[in-house]
């Protein structure tokens, strides 16, 4: 079974949010599915957990690459004041 990949490079933030929406709906479907009555392969779910972590990584790269140097720096500091509190 071939497994189609997401193109994600070329979709815009506001698709990228439509598609991560959908999936995530289809995962809340494909989960109530499986408690009901089975899927005949139970690893798409792991196969649609992924996809969405997939989107959810491009959505969080673009996000940093808007960012401003100011708000990179901000968050450098706060991530180090977390590790010295563990």
């Amino acid at each position: 079974m071939a497994q189609e990949k997401l193109e994600l490079g070329g979709m815009a933030d506001a698709e990228l949010v439509e598609t991560l929406a959908g999936m995530q709906n289809e995962l809340q479907q494909m989960k109530f599915d499986h408690t009901v009555k089975g899927l005949p392969n139970p690893l798409e779910l792991r196969e649609k957990r992924r996809e969405i972590a997939r989107i959810r990584t491009e959505v969080r790269r673009r996000e940093m690459a808007a960012m401003s140097a100011d708000e990179l720096a901000m968050r450098s500091k706060i991530r180090e004041r977390r590790r010295r509190q563990k």
